[in-house]
């Protein structure tokens, strides 16, 4: 609990859940305070498709309201260029590569925590809050930080926050206010109590800065087209794709091949084809590479390492070991039972109970 008054900037997207946040600490409602504070809003000005311009004065105009219905000041960041430079160049660059990339992970780092905190810090702010479903456990005399699973587990965004890289006492400077909430309908009840403009306002969607613009039109104009062969296991040749980049493992729709349903299982980016099969089967896989692995607590564990893991943020945690490095900064991971289409590029999160322990990403 603390004793004294504190200012907490919350960043605010526009949508439900961070505006929720930000009334649970204003309404002294957040369990990590118990009382009233000083509240900020911070908003960031993402890089977005031209065709979406529309819609981001329709957020930011929401932003507004909710800083006028909370009565907190509300502050705008422009990170367009940062966000073009970082996060969808390395979206274009891993789609080029014929990787599936996870782009909140590297937002998540680069740009809002990085971002945020050195703000809030300059603005004398002695916390960062978001709207994660996540909780964080502070790190007690000589220990360390942890950060959990959300309570609603269908809603949990942990599997997002592995890659976030943040000393102790930066950890202790974070709050994620609904984390302890019980569902997204509960926090949507909230935001109705509360008056806010977002009480209905839907999730968003995956590859934010799209938004509604069409991916594969997105992709023809960025990277263009770059035909090869579709073919089968056994090299049977079946047709032809546009680019590899247009496809991602598992994947069973727009492939193009009649006499189907065909899955994408894998892809060869020296020879550019596109491996697929009738057999959902073939995508089933025990083991796979992870690099660029970090460790939440910043120490490597000692290994073999069990774990709960997931490929996926929609798959469940299964049983898994983390065995020794196979090279530089890379880990194998087995499964006790085969995973649905492990695709590289995504993110591979270690869990002990409901400890994030850390994550990498796939690499094979």
């Amino acid at each position: 609990m603390i004793n004294h008054k504190k200012k907490v900037a919350v960043a605010l997207s526009g949508g439900v859940d961070s505006s929720v946040a930000a009334a649970l600490l204003k309404q002294g409602a957040c369990p990590e305070f118990g009382r009233r504070v000083e509240v900020l809003g911070f908003h960031l000005r993402f890089w977005k498709a031209k065709e979406n311009k529309a819609k981001s004065k329709e957020v930011e105009n929401r932003v507004k309201k909710i800083g006028e219905v909370l009565d907190i000041p509300i502050k705008f960041f422009d990170v367009k260029e940062n966000f073009k430079k970082i996060v969808q160049n390395y979206f274009l660059k891993e789609l080029k590569s014929g990787r599936t990339p996870n782009t909140c992970v590297v937002c998540n780092r680069e740009i809002k925590f990085k971002f945020l905190l050195e703000k809030a810090k300059a603005m004398k702010c002695d916390y960062l809050a978001t709207g994660h479903y996540a909780r964080l456990r502070p790190a007690g005399y000589g220990g360390q930080a942890r950060l959990l699973r959300a309570k609603d587990k269908k809603k949990d965004q942990s599997y997002f926050l592995w890659g976030v890289k943040l000393t102790q006492e930066q950890w202790g400077k974070i709050l994620f206010p609904i984390g302890e909430m019980e569902s997204k309908q509960k926090v949507r009840q909230i935001a109705k109590e509360f008056g806010l403009p977002t009480f209905q306002t839907p999730s968003s969607s995956d590859v934010c800065f799209l938004g509604s613009l069409d991916f594969t039109k997105f992709l023809q104009k960025q990277l263009g087209n770059k035909k090869g062969k579709i073919i089968d296991k056994k090299g049977n040749v079946l047709g032809e794709h546009s680019g590899l980049w247009f496809y991602t493992i598992g994947q069973r729709k727009k492939i193009g091949l009649s006499g189907g349903p065909y899955f994408v299982v894998d892809k060869d980016i020296k020879k550019n084809t596109l491996i697929v099969s009738k057999n959902e089967k073939d995508l089933l896989k025990k083991e796979l590479v992870a690099g660029e692995v970090n460790w939440f607590s910043g120490v490597e564990p000692y290994l073999p390492l069990k774990v709960k893991a997931k490929i996926r943020y929609g798959s469940a945690v299964s049983s898994a070991v983390v065995k020794e490095k196979t090279g530089k900064g890379k880990y194998k991971v087995i499964f006790d039972r085969p995973q649905k289409a492990i695709t590289p590029g995504q993110s591979v999160v270690f869990y002990k109970q409901e400890e994030l322990l850390g994550g990498g990403v796939i690499q094979n």
